[in-house]
């Protein structure tokens, strides 16, 4: 029998067009790629990730080994970051600070998303009493500066990393809320949405199969740029005492501890500092530029 009867007779068998998602992806790469300060901050944002998996294994030296002799040296062969008040290789507690750094970042904005998400896309979907209530709750989040929400859930709670996701998420959740409800309420619009209401298709359905699915461009591009003032809150908080609590090599308390050595040893809070930055940076500048590759109005 020939490929073409066997073609006939089972038509599954024949090549079966692209996904229009996996081409809308191509097309998206193809933008970001045209963006070299995205590619370079998406680059960046990839290697600290390699680092803060692999990096703690590879350390000189353990992050909460002391030696007073040598504390407060300058950057050297030997220590290449130079060293703290307590001796301890600041080079290894930087390594070391970026995967507590980055869990901190994705966890929070990962935890803040999906609320905020849920409950953006219900009161889109259903508008009336449950849009009023959810957005009134909403508004008087957003009344309070990020940073200072952060600091009174964190005051109440009690210092603690994982009490810093809290506070993160929560002060997190409104911007992503309003953002779906917008996006909800131009999809739910659309013809082929009262088409699946006519064919008897369930809210359930309708809202996680059909309206999710094409809200997610302005999420992704939010949960990328949160990241980025995740990472300063909670560097900001834990400077302040109320995170990472010592000997946690975490980025904010390193700069908390080196404050006291600005003028003779410089180099204690100027490492952590400048990671901070790149890290701040890298997630921002890569959030531009997938927010105007996933614009449709943009040119291929």
């Amino acid at each position: 029998m020939s490929e073409q009867t066997q073609t006939i007779d089972n038509p599954h068998s024949a090549i079966k067009p692209p996904n229009p998602r996996f081409r809308n992806w191509k097309i998206v790469y193809s933008k970001l790629r045209k963006n070299k300060a995205a590619m370079i901050g998406g680059s960046l944002i990839l290697f600290f990730i390699i680092i803060a998996i692999v990096g703690p294994y590879f350390t000189p030296y353990q992050p909460q080994t002391q030696n007073i002799v040598n504390k407060l040296q300058s950057p050297s062969g030997e220590h290449w970051f130079g060293t703290d008040n307590y001796g301890r290789d600041i080079f290894s507690r930087v390594i070391h600070g970026m995967s507590i750094t980055l869990y901190v970042g994705f966890s929070s904005v990962v935890l803040g998303a999906t609320v905020g998400v849920f409950f953006g896309i219900i009161s889109g979907y259903y508008g009336g009493t449950i849009d009023a209530i959810i957005m009134r709750i909403m508004d008087v989040l957003l009344a309070f500066p990020g940073i200072l929400l952060a600091l009174a859930i964190v005051s109440v709670l009690g210092g603690s990393l994982q009490n810093v996701i809290i506070a993160v998420a929560i002060f997190s959740v409104p911007v992503f809320a309003r953002i779906v409800r917008g996006s909800t309420l131009g999809v739910k619009k659309l013809e082929y949405i009262d088409a699946m209401k006519a064919l008897g298709a369930s809210d359930f359905r309708i809202i996680f199969k059909h309206i999710l699915p094409n809200v997610t461009s302005p999420i992704i591009v939010q949960a990328t740029l949160n990241i980025a003032t995740a990472v300063l809150t909670a560097s900001g908080l834990s400077f302040l005492g109320l995170g990472a609590q010592p000997p946690t090599p975490e980025w904010g308390a390193m700069l908390a501890d080196g404050r006291n050595y600005l003028y003779n040893a410089p180099h204690v809070a100027l490492f952590p500092g400048l990671m901070i930055v790149a890290v701040v940076l890298a997630f921002n500048i890569f959030g531009d530029g997938l927010r105007d590759a996933l614009d449709p109005k943009t040119k291929e």
